[in-house]
């Protein structure tokens, strides 16, 4: 079956960097796009950033265009959301989710698989 196994979360300083890992395995990685959503306490799941399948392409979230990046590594089947120059206001459980095709949606209802999930915690 499908798995998307995260890592890499943890506390950091704000203006530090984190990055989060997503490893795919049971389907055809270099067939769909995955996208990154994020989910803080008593809000709801919000769009971070995504990459479409081929890895060429790569969308953002206003809040983090600039300072997150989204890349593809397509030979360890594994994605990555570099996230520099961090805010408390990033503080949040970070998802990996796997698309249902090639193209990104900014919605958690264009993806058919999640990752567990890892907490991100930026201290001022």
């Amino acid at each position: 079956q499908v798995q998307l196994v995260e890592s890499g979360g943890g506390l950091v300083q704000a203006g530090g960097s984190l990055r989060l890992s997503c490893a795919a395995s049971g389907r055809t990685f270099s067939n769909y796009a995955m996208g990154w959503f994020r989910q803080a306490p008593g809000k709801e799941r919000e769009f971070v950033g995504a990459i479409n399948a081929s890895g060429g392409s790569t969308y953002y979230a206003d809040s983090v265009k600039g300072r997150f990046t989204v890349s593809r590594d397509k030979a360890k089947n594994t994605d990555y959301l570099q996230m520099n120059s961090l805010k408390p206001e990033d503080t949040a459980v970070y998802y990996c989710a796997g698309g249902k095709g090639a193209g990104y949606s900014p919605n958690p209802t264009g993806y058919m698989y999640w990752g567990q999930g890892t907490q991100v915690t930026v201290s001022s």
